[in-house]
């Protein structure tokens, strides 16, 4: 999750030559015990803290695009002269350090001054924002008011028992033993406090009463609003099945479901793992990461073919079963006892514990009492406003009108769901930001990674470069000829350039 600190490159406060720096192309030096990075635009020079404040990736690696620059690893993206986080998924923002030029050489003398400018308060007839959920997209959201200059009321309900937190990690390292909880919350709790966030937690709101303006939670409540974002997620797919409510049987959405799965793990030798999906998959690696057998049950053919294709879908099956994981495809659970699964064709896998992977449904009640225009999810429109005014919605309950694709799309991601409410909350002042972004997601195998950009639900073509077997690919998904998504595979610098060329486009019609 973070990398060593070990300097790189040469020492910038001794100056490096000016022509060694060249237009478009990141250099990785260090200054005053720090990685630097240094970036030649036009005729200015800028100098960043060269590691991500997401999961300390390697900026030097990424892609600068004009006046920002971005990680390799997870695609968040920074101001190269404030060193602002301008997408998510980092929340903070890069150092910047002061350039000095004598003569033919550029040194690095010291950290810049706070080049973030705060902005000012706008006139705005907000006095109260709700935001429905404790997720993602809640949180982005109510970060980006307040650095927006929205200083109103500002209140979160959030039915979860823990504070917003790194949600992809709970399948990952948090679940592998690799990352402490410390790394989990997204922030820590004086957070809230310092930026005037109420958030509450373990409040599960039931009702909006759009007449009145108001959210009415469980435990009799009510809170009125002048705008609210419903950020309510999605929830696990469960399983109706004999068994399917057992103490060992396990689904992962929340920091409480990860800490019940570890805690069942000391003495645990075997797991069986119900579905091929992202979550289901990721379990599968951390599980494996703990030395348990494991074994995965799902319908399909290949792992993750629906989403991927048939070529991705067996290099899975492949580097899964490369680590020790056994496939059990074409086949479903009937019914689970305290130490099996029995499957339909009449086959018994002992199993310790079992974790349900085997979708979402997108968490649609709350909208469904405002009589809000649904269709798989809450339709929205190209600023993320429902169909009732003042209402938005963004992350996993979203359908949004995709200007690539031309379809309605909803996209069940980390990186969309925070991007989504950064652009919800700037709208929700007003500013009329359309929703021109490209859906991102990584997800994590042993030690690959698959980036993913765009969204295709349908294509007819897969166009596969380099090689899978080398673990150094590119496969675009095409329908019609156009490409609606590529993955990649060893290619960190492509999947970039893939997403700038798609955001170009897309703000273009």
């Amino acid at each position: 999750m973070s990398q060593a600190n070990e300097l790189k490159g040469p020492d910038l406060a001794r100056g490096i030559g000016a022509s060694e720096l060249e237009e478009g192309k990141p250099l990785l030096g260090h200054a005053h015990g720090e990685a630097v990075l240094l970036a030649k635009v036009g005729e200015e020079v800028f100098a960043v803290g060269a590691t991500c404040t997401h999961y300390s990736g390697p900026l030097a690696e990424g892609l600068l695009d004009g006046e920002t620059l971005r990680c390799p690893w997870h695609h968040a993206c920074f101001s190269l002269r404030t060193g602002e986080a301008l997408q998510a998924p980092a929340l903070n923002a890069i150092a910047c350090f002061q350039v000095e030029a004598r003569a033919d050489r550029l040194f690095v003398i010291g950290k810049a001054p706070d080049r973030s400018v705060p902005k000012p308060e706008r006139p705005t007839q907000l006095a109260s924002v709700v935001i429905v959920g404790g997720g993602a997209a809640a949180q982005a959201a109510a970060e980006m008011l307040r650095r927006e200059g929205y200083t109103g009321t500002l209140t979160m309900l959030s039915a979860d028992a823990s504070p917003p937190c790194d949600r992809p990690n709970l399948s990952k390292d948090y679940l592998a033993g690799n990352a402490p909880e410390e790394w989990i919350p997204l922030r820590p709790p004086e957070f809230f406090g310092e930026h005037q966030i109420e958030l509450l937690l373990s409040t599960r709101a039931t009702r909006i009463d759009v007449e009145k303006r108001q959210v009415e939670a469980a435990d009799g409540r009510s809170f009125p609003y002048d705008a609210l974002l419903l950020a309510t997620g999605a929830k696990p797919i469960e399983l109706d099945i004999p068994g399917g409510k057992l103490p060992n049987v396990h689904y992962l959405r929340t920091l409480a479901d990860s800490r019940a799965i570890i805690s069942q793990l000391d003495g645990a030798k075997r797991a069986v793992v119900l579905g091929a999906s992202f979550i289901g998959l990721e379990v599968a690696a951390a599980l494996r990461a703990r030395q348990l057998e494991v074994h995965v049950v799902a319908p399909d053919a290949r792992p993750l073919e629906r989403v991927l294709g048939p070529e991705l879908g067996e290099f899975i099956r492949s580097l899964h079963e490369e680590h020790g994981v056994v496939f059990h495809l074409g086949q479903t659970a009937v019914s689970i006892d305290e130490k099996s699964v029995h499957l339909a064709n009449g086959e018994t896998l002992q199993a310790d514990l079992v974790v349900v992977g085997i979708g979402v449904r997108p968490a649609l009640e709350l909208a469904e009492s405002a009589s809000l225009a649904l269709d798989r999810g809450v339709l929205v429109n190209e600023y993320l406003e429902t169909s009732k005014p003042g209402i938005f919605a963004a992350g996993d309950i979203a359908r949004w009108p995709d200007p690539h694709t031309g379809d309605k799309i909803r996209v069940e991601h980390w990186v969309v769901a925070e991007r989504q409410g950064q652009i919800a909350a700037r709208n929700l002042l007003g500013r009329k930001q359309r929703c021109t972004l490209v859906p991102f997601f990584w997800s994590q195998h042993y030690d690959v990674v698959l980036s993913y950009v765009g969204h295709a639900e349908k294509w007819d073509q897969i166009k596969v470069h380099g090689s899978l077997a080398r673990r150094e690919a590119r496969l675009e998904l095409l329908r019609a000829g156009k490409a609606l998504a590529v993955v990649t595979v060893g290619r960190d610098l492509e999947s970039l350039e893939v997403e700038v060329a798609l955001e170009k486009a897309n703000m273009a019609r």
